[in-house]
């Protein structure tokens, strides 16, 4: 099965609030784009955002450039479906992020939680970092959030890369600067506990 496949079956044969990953409100990523991007008007890309209420919260807030990539379309019209009007605000992108044609710097704020760890083999990282180089505008601000080192091993069924913030700083390199980093107990619709690391830095 192919990778869209793969998310494609997972969003239209569970239920999206019970998958691990879920939860009612993104409140770390929200706060961090928040202090990133204090200007409304900035442009917010949110790699993997599947049926989460990020959009929805950011829409609240007042962001008004959105872009939301996921490689399920079936995720991204649960999103949609539930902001109904709404959706109309925001540029819905389906695909792999590893594939998508972006404009050249034309993120100020690029998101994403829960996509590069999945990222095992070192050819896809690095195709992964140059997307983030061509697609973020000089001085905008990159939030990862991957598992930590004390998070699980696979997820959805299939194997993670897990992370401390040194060694997922060394996967992006000297053209971002690591302005901070802290870890985040989610807790699972199931009652477990999923430990992440979230970093953020600057583009140089």
């Amino acid at each position: 099965m192919s990778t869209p496949q793969h998310w494609e079956s997972v969003y239209q044969t569970k239920n999206t609030a019970q998958v691990s990953w879920y939860a009612p409100h993104l409140e770390t990523s929200l706060q961090l784009i928040q202090r990133l991007a204090p200007n409304r008007q900035a442009a917010i890309l949110d790699v993997g955002t599947g049926a989460s209420t990020l959009p929805d919260d950011l829409l609240a807030a007042g962001y008004s450039q959105l872009s939301m990539l996921d490689i399920a379309n079936h995720a991204l019209l649960v999103s949609q479906m539930r902001l109904g009007k709404k959706a109309q605000a925001v540029n819905w992108l389906v695909g792999d992020v590893l594939d998508m044609e972006f404009a050249p710097q034309s993120f100020d704020i690029w998101h994403d939680r829960a996509v590069f760890h999945f990222l095992t083999d070192s050819t896809q990282r690095e195709r992964y970092v140059q997307q983030v180089l061509k697609a973020t505008k000089p001085q905008g601000h990159v939030i990862m959030a991957t598992f930590g080192t004390d998070g699980p091993k696979q997820c959805s069924g299939l194997d993670v890369m897990r992370y401390d913030s040194q060694s997922l700083h060394q996967e992006f390199g000297a053209s971002f600067r690591l302005l901070d980093s802290l870890t985040v107990n989610h807790q699972t619709p199931a009652g477990m506990t999923q430990q992440f690391l979230y970093c953020y830095c600057r583009v140089e």
